[in-house]
């Protein structure tokens, strides 16, 4: 069996590892536009900031496709798929023949059309190591940076870049920070926390034109920076699954065998949509963990083998120097709050289950809320009134607890 996988991110390693579960002998190559071996992309901030090294952010030892027996083409884009001839066509005209195919594609910044953008020298994006190596190289402690959103990508590159630049603000049209995973109270928390340190604001509002240094915002306010970052979003990858004649929504369209509309044709990770039982929507869930087990799937229903990914949930786990938010599920239902100065958490209970959460500052034992999530775990079934003032396992029965502690199923 020739298996090719295009993408060497999260999905791509959760599928080599899923096809070597069942096949250890079928040929495995691996194309990506990217040239490094595979590494944790939310580790580019921790780069910057000197928390890791290039070494240290690797998502698997250097022996990882050697062990695995896998083939690279490293620094080559795959530019359309030839789903009857089952081959993919690469940026320098030659092609790779596959009998199954993983698309594992991933997502690229959206630059949302700005006055003036093009005449700014030193911008950038921040979502890939050459984004971290070439905003290094533009930055010093004379710096001002401007960051254009105050989602997870740009504030974790603000993270990355603080203490080594004069200053740094942030613009973003929505009226918090990380709106897309927190509410207005955990996002002031975390707001407060990061000008604490030195970040300025400017929320509810956006850039209404740019000059080369200069950015001139529609509240009226003048900007002035020497570096420009932007992280509005991000957009799915799905062009050559679209181009084959594959099932292309937002995302890639998958079933819970991360299977594509095409046949032989697989897809895994921030490229596709799948079913968000949280909320009991397709959607995408651009997340590391879903990546990996979607890839997984893929890997071991590629390889002949049976899997199915059923469980997938939003999950976000982030900190700020140190302050840790943590957030799950869907925000609908009956709502439980604690709060104190520097912490905060919400549970929303829907019906007799756990739909979500949001846990800020003090995160110990969150898994314990993702799991009760994710395997629809009826409330009724534990001691929810311990659990949700103090995560534990002594909440479970006692058969309970030895499958969460990987006894008997």
């Amino acid at each position: 069996m020739n298996y090719v996988i295009i993408g060497n991110s999260t999905a791509a390693v959760g599928c080599i590892e899923g096809i070597r579960q069942v096949d250890t002998k079928g040929e495995i190559t691996v194309i990506s536009d990217e040239r490094y071996h595979t590494y944790s992309r939310p580790l580019i901030s921790y780069l910057l900031y000197g928390k890791t090294d290039r070494e240290r952010m690797k998502y698997r030892n250097n022996s990882f496709y050697k062990d695995n027996k896998v083939k690279t083409i490293l620094g080559k884009k795959v530019v359309s798929i030839d789903n009857k001839a089952k081959k993919v066509i690469l940026d320098n005209k030659k092609s790779v023949s596959y009998d199954k195919l993983l698309v594992a594609t991933g997502s690229r910044p959206f630059v949302p059309p700005m006055e003036g953008l093009d005449d700014v020298k030193n911008k950038f994006s921040f979502m890939k190591l050459d984004d971290a190596l070439a905003l290094e190289k533009a930055i010093d402690k004379n710096s001002r940076v401007l960051v254009v959103g105050a989602g997870l990508i740009g504030l974790k590159c603000v993270e990355g870049i603080l203490d080594r630049v004069k200053s740094v603000e942030v613009v973003d049209l929505a009226d918090r920070i990380l709106p897309s995973i927190l509410d207005v109270t955990g996002a002031g928390m975390v707001q407060k926390f990061l000008e604490d340190k030195g970040v300025k604001f400017h929320l509810s509002d956006s850039v209404a034109k740019f000059e080369p240094n200069k950015a001139h915002l529609k509240g009226g306010a003048e900007l002035d920076f020497d570096v420009l970052v932007v992280a509005v979003g991000v957009r799915p990858n799905t062009e050559l699954v679209k181009e084959a004649g594959g099932d292309v929504n937002r995302g890639i369209v998958t079933d819970t065998k991360s299977q594509t509309s095409l046949k032989d044709i697989y897809s895994a990770g921030d490229c596709t949509e799948c079913h968000d039982i949280s909320c009991n929507q397709n959607r995408i869930l651009a997340l590391l963990p879903n990546a990996y087990m979607q890839g997984e799937t893929a890997g071991i229903n590629m390889a002949g083998g049976n899997a199915s990914f059923d469980k997938a949930i939003p999950m976000n786990a982030i900190g700020f120097f140190g302050y840790h938010v943590i957030t799950a599920g869907s925000y609908d239902g009956k709502e439980y709050v604690e709060k104190t100065d520097t912490t905060y958490k919400k549970l929303f209970v829907k019906g007799n289950h756990l739909a979500g959460y949001i846990m800020v500052g003090e995160v110990k034992n969150a898994g314990i809320y993702t799991s009760l999530i994710r395997e629809k775990t009826p409330l009724s079934s534990i001691d929810f009134d311990l659990i949700k003032e103090n995560p534990q396992l002594m909440a479970f029965s006692r058969k309970d607890r030895k499958v969460k502690l990987g006894g008997a199923k």
